[in-house]
């Protein structure tokens, strides 16, 4: 099973690191078709998120694809509340609901993105609300901590609608704030001493989403475009939700 699990993972980070995403929706989507525990879902798609976007992170400020004023904006709330979402106390029936609920939205975003948004990267809005926006980074890192999504696939099609950026810098912003809240999320778990790492199962995924995340990250989204990929993905993670929703 576990060479299924990195094939999977590679193929994920892969196509959502030159995006900006880290792919956690996809992990977990993937681990929780697969009967992983819980704890162990939640820490290692945080850990992949991490090892994916910090290469993005890098590239896309190296490119000026960045802005870090916007950056520190859209994360000031999210990463405390990220934290406290991933403290908070849990039973595996309320994870799995919020879970189901996550990806099933998750889902519907990324049809979002297949069909229906523009490419264009000139239609920039003025002015941006950074409290506005910050406050709405905070809602979703909190959502980001309890079910370990980084929320990157949340953020960037809320930024395209306003219009905060051009597609690149949203690009980079996205990765920036999956970063920091998977690092939050990781911390509130490491608070409550339930951070659950698993070195011979984890450590192949890792292993997995480095070589794919530092891949993809190199290919701006303009030259890797795999759109059957990205749509049987958004069906496996539609599935995965109402599964958990149903159960």
């Amino acid at each position: 099973m576990i060479l299924q699990l990195c094939f999977f993972f590679f193929l994920v980070a892969l196509v959502y690191s030159a995006a900006g995403f880290g792919g956690g929706s996809s992990y977990l989507a993937i681990l929780a078709l697969s009967g992983v525990e819980f704890q162990l879902m939640k820490s290692t798609a945080l850990l992949c998120n991490v090892a994916v976007v910090a290469g993005g992170v890098y590239h896309f400020y190296r490119n000026g694809h960045l802005p870090l004023k916007k950056a520190w904006q859209l994360s000031l709330i999210s990463v405390p509340m990220a934290f406290i979402g991933s403290y908070l106390p849990l039973k595996q029936a309320t994870f799995f609901l919020l879970l189901g609920i996550a990806l099933t939205l998750a889902a519907l975003f990324m049809c979002y993105r297949l069909f229906f948004e523009k490419e264009s990267d000139t239609e920039v809005s003025k002015e941006g609300n950074g409290i506005v926006y910050g406050i709405i980074g905070g809602a979703i890192g909190l959502l980001s901590g309890m079910t370990g999504i980084g929320g990157g696939i949340y953020l960037s099609p809320v930024l395209r609608l306003g219009r905060y950026d051009t597609a690149k810098n949203i690009a980079g912003l996205s990765s920036f704030f999956i970063f920091v809240n998977s690092i939050a999320g990781l911390l509130g778990q490491a608070a409550k001493k339930q951070v659950v790492f698993d070195l011979h199962f984890a450590g192949p995924l890792l292993l997995s989403v480095i070589i794919g995340g530092q891949i993809g990250s190199r290919l701006s989204a303009k030259s890797l475009k795999p759109r059957w990929v990205a749509g049987a993905t958004a069906i496996l993670i539609l599935y995965a939700g109402v599964r958990m929703l149903i159960k």
